[in-house]
């Protein structure tokens, strides 16, 4: 008698993101070190190149490949830039950033506390691929959130006419 199959495998998540990279081996050993990154599985292509590879960072599944010939995605490299990225939770941004920099991410914003409740920042690492990485501090109210938005945008409208 065949058992059931759970239609989200154990340990991962409905949404499950899939990088597409120049390098894959090389990405994988620095997401090891950017984000403490757990390599789960990895299935080598041709020439040298990996077909399928996954990580796990936190408590979440990154799939990852790199880019074939014929193959229908491109990594940031060939495209000049990326469409997308990875948003990481995680226990101390500031931390967190610090390591991602020294492990060789360009740093794009500087962890800061956001209006939204976070302490955000951005980064790109060495791939193309841009991450965002925070640390939640405060729930805030949607009407809440809103009026800190309108807040920020006019505090920059500001910033922007004195430095004209």
């Amino acid at each position: 008698m065949a058992t059931k199959t759970n239609p989200i495998p154990t340990g991962y998540h409905a949404a499950t993101p899939y990088l597409t990279l120049s390098d894959c081996a090389r990405a994988i050993d620095f997401y090891k070190k950017a984000f403490g990154a757990q390599e789960l599985m990895r299935m080598n292509g041709p020439n040298g190149k990996i077909g399928h590879a996954e990580i796990k960072i936190g408590d979440s599944v990154v799939m990852l490949a790199d880019e074939m010939p014929g193959g229908g995605g491109r990594a940031p490299k060939s495209l000049g830039g990326t469409t997308g990225g990875i948003f990481l939770y995680v226990n101390d941004v500031d931390s967190s950033y610090k390591q991602a920099v020294d492990a060789g991410a360009q740093a794009d914003m500087p962890p800061a506390d956001m209006f939204w409740g976070d302490r955000f920042g951005k980064l790109t690492d060495p791939f193309g691929h841009s991450w965002m990485m925070a640390t939640h501090k405060e729930d805030v109210a949607p009407a809440e959130m809103q009026k800190r938005m309108q807040q920020e945008r006019a505090k920059m409208g500001q910033q922007t006419k004195t430095a004209g």
